[in-house]
């Protein structure tokens, strides 16, 4: 317990002490005056107080990613914890927070148009193209997941109503402002995810569970196949770092009334995250009696993390946490998947120019965003979630790769953001030649060595970027 108690500590920590550091370093102005107040449009530009911006930014990057991803890379031992904290600290809130203030200082525009100011106009095309195909696939998994998840619960009801019931409410969040229904039911599940995850917290400190220590050890049943370099770092996305997080903050950086408002938005969600994800590693392991068991226990029920996730909160909350359960592996996909769909539609905006006050401007864009997101939700759902964590965290790595040009730009530690970028390149190159989804090289020593090849071309094609940067202001 003493390795959970002190990540913990470390993750609260790093939000009074990093999280300064980093505001510091992108002067945060409180006097400037916020896109809320200078573009105020009463649909998405709308200002809201803090408290209720920082519970929609949790709830909008949660969905179930700490609570899958930590289940699943629980798996892997008590190393979880350690890619959850320092990955948490150092790669996901420095991506959030900075992201966030860079988006916010470009008027809350969308994530393409963005790194496409920083990275050119070849790499805006395509982050239009790969970021609308991103949310589209995020809002449909996240039909299909919850919609699963109610038939189990409701043999009267089939999948397809299910399917179409939650359909129809994403197109009315969608299409309507973001304080109708967002700004106001929304803060109730955030409040209701970090409930759950403080229950959990409660139990199994007080309980009659033992959380195991720290180790390296990797407890897959086939470790050669799942090596926890990279995909640990592939499996626990959201709580550590994600790139979707980046496609959701422009949403909130519209709210924001004051940038003295941002560590707690955007830092502080992740944080938030963190300590969920970190919670959830740590009684997944707890309540069957280790790593390898949750693995056995797992495997027996075809994989499912939704069936752990309901055993540990009936089994250690009682009725109460099965209520919560709901709450959060239904109603945290549900509100994760519309706010998918609404950052496609603003994205698209963006990219046709169209204002977004007119009802039929949003009809316009809305419409065939839902019809391809009902057609993907008649795929296999195995094969559209089979490649979702890698894609999700190369966004992620090319969200660090334009945040760093940002840093460079203003004469900030530019390394803050750098170094994260490195290791999540290697991250991402690695995998395409260590898992069987992509490559699944036998060899692992060769794996590793092409996945270093391709971040050191990478990254030297970065720091080309940078220094003709330089040249080009001098």
């Amino acid at each position: 317990m003493i390795t959970f108690l002190v990540c913990l500590a470390l993750l609260v920590t790093a939000y009074f002490t990093y999280g300064r550091y980093l505001e510091r370093q992108v002067k945060i102005d409180s006097e400037v005056s916020t896109p809320c107040h200078r573009l105020a449009d009463g649909v998405d530009y709308v200002e809201m107080p803090r408290w209720r911006t920082f519970l929609i930014q949790l709830l909008n990057i949660a969905g179930t990613g700490p609570i899958f991803g930590a289940v699943l890379g629980a798996c892997f031992g008590p190393v979880a914890f350690l890619w959850i904290t320092l990955g948490g600290i150092f790669l996901g809130a420095v991506h959030d927070f900075l992201s966030g203030v860079m988006l916010m200082r470009h008027d809350g525009l969308s994530l393409p148009e963005v790194v496409g100011h920083y990275l050119g106009g070849g790499m805006r095309q395509f982050m239009r193209l790969f970021s609308v195909l991103l949310l589209v696939l995020v809002g449909a998994v996240f039909i299909l997941s919850p919609a699963q998840l109610l038939d189990a619960m409701t043999p009267s009801v089939s999948l397809s109503a299910w399917v179409w019931i939650i359909l129809g409410y994403y197109f009315v969040a969608t299409m309507l402002p973001i304080d109708k229904i967002i700004g106001r039911v929304y803060p109730i599940f955030g409040v209701a995810l970090v409930a759950m995850a403080l229950g959990l917290l409660g139990a199994v400190l007080f309980g009659d569970y033992t959380i195991p220590e720290l180790s390296f050890r990797n407890f897959q049943a086939n470790p050669r196949s799942l090596p926890i370099i990279p995909t640990l770092f592939i499996t626990i996305a959201c709580g550590a770092i994600s790139g979707f997080h980046a496609t959701q903050s422009p949403l909130m950086a519209r709210c924001v009334g004051n940038e003295k408002e941002c560590r707690s938005v955007f830092y502080g969600a992740m944080i938030s995250e963190s300590i969920i994800a970190l919670i959830w590693a740590a009684v997944a392991m707890a309540f069957f009696g280790g790593a390898r068991e949750l693995g056995a226990e797992l495997a027996a029920h075809g994989g499912s993390a939704s069936w752990a996730v309901d055993a540990i909160s009936s089994g250690m909350l009682g009725t109460l946490g099965g209520v919560l359960a709901l709450l959060g592996v239904v109603a945290a996909p549900i509100t994760s998947g519309d706010t998918a769909f609404r950052s496609a539609r603003l994205i698209i905006a963006d990219l046709m120019h169209l204002e977004q006050r007119t009802v039929w401007k949003r009809f316009l864009i809305c419409i065939p965003l839902f019809v391809v997101g009902y057609w993907i939700t008649t795929v296999e759902f195995g094969i559209v979630w089979r490649y979702f964590s890698w894609t999700n965290q190369s966004l992620a790595t090319v969200v660090l790769w334009t945040v760093t040009l940002y840093l460079y730009q203003r004469k900030a530690n530019y390394w803050l953001a750098l170094l994260p970028a490195i290791i999540m390149t290697y991250v991402c190159a690695s995998f395409l030649f260590v898992s069987g989804q992509f490559f699944g090289l036998e060899n692992l020593t060769l794996a590793y060595l092409l996945g270093g090849v391709v971040t050191t071309v990478i990254t030297i094609l970065m720091l080309y970027i940078l220094h003709k940067d330089d040249k080009t202001a001098a």
